[in-house]
């Protein structure tokens, strides 16, 4: 088999499996392992897979640079934030994760909603400058331009000293197996200080991340409340993640 026939081989695997086996690859091709790990490494370096021990997973769209996740999944993202929203109650404390699905999130809160907004995203905060009800708490440190967050020794220390009701976490990654992802490791570890200050998590997972993965794990399955996806009923994902005891709420 050629390479290009290779290449399209696993791209099919990956899209009907949701993941690759690279002996099992290996083996039905009657090829080497290290045949399949080189494909794997230039399909990862076109950012077409994530790579994991013992073969590939579907890489998350949402890695790339915050202008151009604007457009990605438009639609999606503000049925996510329409649910996410809801679970906003009047005079609650919520911690407003960054990221564009947590911005359309931040429009959606009702005008006379009193509530607390705690977040590390300045964008967050000036979506909210003119909410005649909400009062705002940045957290501050280095920002990471990917996301427009703060993170860092600074943001952590100041996430430590805050409390809420409930933390609206964004991910690049939703899979059964890799867990909850992202893409940059410090941004990973705010996000587990963040969701340790809240009585609840719930992820917010437009369907574009639905069986996705990116390099960094995030928080395991047990650790958080729920998660708001606009994934069509039955997808194969929410179903085996249902079966795992996780709560999925729907977002139509």
């Amino acid at each position: 088999m050629l390479a290009a026939e290779r290449r399209d081989h696993l791209l099919a695997l990956l899209a009907r499996e949701g993941k690759i086996v690279a002996k099992d690859v290996a083996a039905d091709l009657g090829i080497s392992e290290d045949s399949v790990r080189r494909d794997l490494r230039d399909l990862a370096a076109e950012g077409l897979c994530q790579r994991v021990y013992g073969g590939a997973l579907p890489a998350s769209p949402a890695v790339a640079d915050y202008a151009t996740r604007t457009t990605v999944a438009p639609d999606g993202k503000q049925k996510v934030a329409a649910a996410a929203a809801a679970l906003v109650r009047p005079d609650s404390a919520v911690i407003l994760d960054g990221g564009t699905t947590a911005l359309a999130v931040a429009r959606r809160l009702p005008p006379d909603l009193s509530c607390t907004v705690i977040t590390h995203s300045p964008t967050i905060v000036a979506a909210l400058i003119d909410h005649p009800r909400a009062e705002l708490f940045l957290l501050g440190g280095r920002v990471f331009k990917h996301s427009a967050v703060a993170c860092g020794a600074a943001a952590v220390e100041a996430a430590q000293n805050v409390s809420a009701d409930l933390f609206l976490l964004g991910v690049t990654g939703v899979h059964p197996e890799a867990g909850l992802t992202t893409g940059d490791a410090e941004e990973a570890a705010m996000k587990r200080v963040l969701a340790s200050r809240a009585a609840d998590t719930y992820v917010l997972a437009s369907s574009e991340k639905i069986g996705t993965a990116s390099r960094y794990r995030v928080l395991p399955w047990e650790d958080i409340t729920g998660v708001i996806t606009d994934a069509a009923p039955g997808h194969p994902v929410t179903e085996r993640l249902t079966s795992q005891g996780v709560e999925i709420l729907a977002a139509p």
